[in-house]
Parts: C-alpha cells; structure tokens; sequence
C-alpha cells in the first residue's frame, strides 16, 4: 500500500528537508521514525526540498508499506509522531494510488512569507517571521508582486546548485503573488506551478528592496525573461529564510 503523508514542521532546528550525510534533517527524522515503526528499511520520497530554516504547513511525503505490515493508514499518523521531536509532526496519512508521486504527481505549490513590520520583533516570532522595522510601502510591494505574475524565465532569481544543465528550462508560472495585511505587518503568498532553488526568496527580497526604494520597478522588471549571462544580473536581495512556509502542494489541476 502506497502512503502519503501531510507534513507540517519548524525548520529552525534542522538542516532542511534533503537528507544529507549530517543526520540533522526533516526527511532523515521522518525515516529513522518510519524505521522505528516499521523494523525493517523504509524509503521515503519528498516533494521537494526545503532549505535550512524554512518552515513548512503542508510538505507531502510518500511510502510503501514493508511486507508484513497491515496498519491502518490512520494509525501510522500516533505511531511515528511518537518517535519524531515535538518540531516536526505528521499531520495526516492516507492511502494513495500506487502510481502517486510525492513530487512528480504535483502540479503546483503554495509558499507564503511572512513579514513583521513591529519595531521590535517578539521573541515568539523569532525565525518566524522577516523582521523589517525599515518603512515599505505596501503600495510598491503590490505592485512588485504582480510583475512577478505569468509565465516568465525566472534565472535571474533561482541560485545556483552548481549542477545546472546548459539546457535547463528557467520558465515558470506564478498563477498568483497576493499581498495581505497583518496586525503586524504583511504576508505575501506565490501560487505557482513550480518554484526554482531559493526562487521564492529572491522574489520576496526582490520586491521588498522595491518597496523600500531601493530598486526601480522598470529595473526589477527587466531582470524577468532575460538571456542568461546578460548583465542585467540577478536579483539585488535574497530574502532570509525567517518567514518562509511551505504552505501546499498541489495535485489537481490549477487551471
């Protein structure tokens, strides 16, 4: 039986969502718990990554159940919240079709960053939240959000990995890019049918430089669709990782 798991967790404490040689990521947490439950080796696949520090509502996972087991899908949800730290919880399991895929049935995501304009940021909101005392201008910030709206070459804000291929498709659509105001600030939230490496990051921290003044609109906007290697460049600020929620992943259509 195939498995699919809704996942919600506080980044801070790990090295993001890849397993990595470290030990100290959601995924590598998650396995050791499906082992534990399990006694036997379990793979476990993702959506998609998450960087260090970044926060998630709604990360997707998938497993096959080992021979021998017949666990209720519900069940599985106390079994390995028992065995995971308080910062990281299975929020529900579910039967899935045997041909699901965590990351390559989905059709889009939905990421939402937080901004808290206070001039002083609470502690509880310490790696929650962006903390920009600095004056913005929502207005400008609206307005930088909706260039980033459509489908466009998006590699003026992706970083690197450094295992691009020469061929790699930088396109992307983002269906939406909403501003809502908060009694503390604002939160922006990106619809898209995929996202590049740090890409929302580089929006944000794109259009809060604007909202700030310290890049023209005409100038953000004419870092989308350009050639790669033209020396317009990337995007002027990459928004740290406070803040940032991966809210949703998406299987039916957005359309």
């Amino acid at each position: 039986m195939r498995l699919k798991l809704t996942i919600a967790y506080d980044g801070r404490p790990y090295n993001g969502w890849q397993s990595q040689a470290c030990g100290n990521t959601v995924q590598d947490f998650i396995h050791r718990a499906l082992e534990l439950v399990a006694k036997q080796a379990v793979k476990l696949h993702g959506s998609g990554r998450t960087d260090t520090g970044v926060h998630a509502c709604g990360q997707i996972a998938h497993f096959d159940t080992p021979p021998g087991i017949a666990m209720n899908p519900f069940n599985w949800v106390p079994a390995l919240n028992s065995k995971l730290p308080a910062t990281i919880r299975i929020m529900a399991c579910e039967e899935a079709a045997a041909d699901f895929h965590s990351r390559f049935s989905a059709v889009g995501k939905i990421y939402r960053y937080d901004l808290c304009t206070d001039p002083v940021l609470p502690p509880l909101k310490a790696g929650l939240a962006w903390h920009l005392p600095r004056l913005l201008d929502p207005g400008v910030l609206g307005q930088a959000l909706a260039l980033f709206c459509g489908r466009h070459d998006f590699h003026a804000f992706a970083a690197y990995r450094g295992n691009e291929l020469p061929d790699m498709d930088w396109r992307r659509t983002i269906h939406r890019a909403d501003l809502e105001t908060l009694t503390d600030g604002y939160r922006v939230t990106f619809v898209g049918d995929g996202f590049l490496y740090k890409m929302v990051r580089l929006l944000s921290g794109a259009a809060v430089h604007a909202a700030q003044g310290r890049i023209r609109l005409d100038d953000l906007a004419a870092l989308l669709d350009q050639a790669p290697g033209l020396p317009l460049g990337k995007s002027p600020n990459c928004a740290p990782a406070d803040g940032l929620y991966l809210q949703q992943v998406i299987y039916q259509s957005l359309l």
